[in-house]
């Protein structure tokens, strides 16, 4: 019992870093910045903090193709996504997206893959949240005749993040080789790509919005947050983890409507409403039998 309370405050606390990443996030989206410097400062800075922790006390084989397969997918697609996305989608948009999206995914991907019984609370949870996008999606096709770009590129960042999710439980890699792993790896393969051929704006960026993304990207979202979110995992199991994020929609998209002067619309409001509650019925325990399982004992 204590295992299983311990879990959920990890899970607190990543979902409230995971607020602040949706804020500072837009900040660098509407900043000087490009997407792609942003993901270099955010995997240089948490290189350069793991980097020598890693070599010289806890060193394991980060090439690992489990290890090298969640990098690429958590680490390295997950941020070229949702940093486009962050850039070209409001950040009140993205609390609707990111911690809408990513329990979904994860419930549904932790059922077919892990084999994970869920009970009914967590099939209605789903449902909430998906009708709390679908309203905030109808609301911009009908006023804008199209889907966004950035709410496009923010969805494929929460489907890369629920696969990395399921992927961890059910190849039991521990926290320490998910964060360094997920951080050095992809800073290994980006920051090439980046230096050559990606164009940068870095050099035109404030101080003040380089050492932001830096500080929060680096060593908040990627290296504590990471923490907190794969012992959660561990602990609780990861439809439990998505689950959490249920103060996530409300607070940042509130928090991002104020600090970014974004258009509050009923449908927003409903979006993240909805969303929210369908976040907290998939964590709470209304119905003690299980609705729907699925007793398959897969090969790892």
């Amino acid at each position: 019992m204590a295992e299983t309370q311990k879990g959920y405050a990890y899970a607190l606390m990543a979902a409230l870093i995971w607020c602040g990443f949706i804020l500072v996030s837009r900040m660098g989206g509407v900043s000087e910045l490009l997407p792609q410097d942003v993901i270099f400062i955010r995997y240089l800075t948490c290189c350069c903090i793991l980097l020598p922790i890693w070599w010289f006390k806890w060193r394991f084989n980060i090439f690992n193709w489990k290890l090298l397969v969640c990098s690429l997918i958590g680490g390295l697609a997950y941020a070229i996504f949702a940093f486009k996305g962050f850039e070209l989608a409001p950040a009140s948009h993205a609390a609707v997206l990111l911690p809408g999206l990513m329990p979904l995914c994860i419930i549904v991907l932790s059922y077919f893959v892990n084999a994970e019984r869920h009970g009914l609370q967590k099939w209605l949870g789903t449902l909430v949240i998906t009708l709390g996008i679908v309203t905030l999606f109808l609301s911009y096709y009908v006023q804008n005749k199209t889907l966004s770009a950035g709410h496009v590129y923010l969805v494929m960042a929460s489907v890369c993040w629920a696969i990395f999710s399921v992927l961890i439980k059910r190849w039991n890699i521990s926290p320490w080789q998910a964060t360094v792993s997920l951080a050095l790896i992809t800073f290994f393969i980006y920051a090439p790509i980046y230096t050559v051929f990606l164009p940068k704006a870095i050099s035109l960026a404030a101080w003040s919005d380089i050492l932001l993304q830096g500080f929060y990207q680096g060593f908040m979202a990627t290296i504590v947050q990471m923490i907190f979110y794969v012992k959660a995992v561990q602990a609780i199991g990861p439809s439990s983890m998505g689950s959490m994020m249920a103060v996530v929609p409300v607070m940042s998209g509130v928090l991002a409507i104020f600090i970014f002067k974004e258009q509050a619309s009923m449908a927003l409001v409903a979006g993240l409403v909805l969303v929210s509650l369908g976040a907290w019925l998939a964590h709470t325990e209304l119905f003690k039998k299980p609705f729907i399982s699925f007793n398959v004992h897969l090969k790892k």
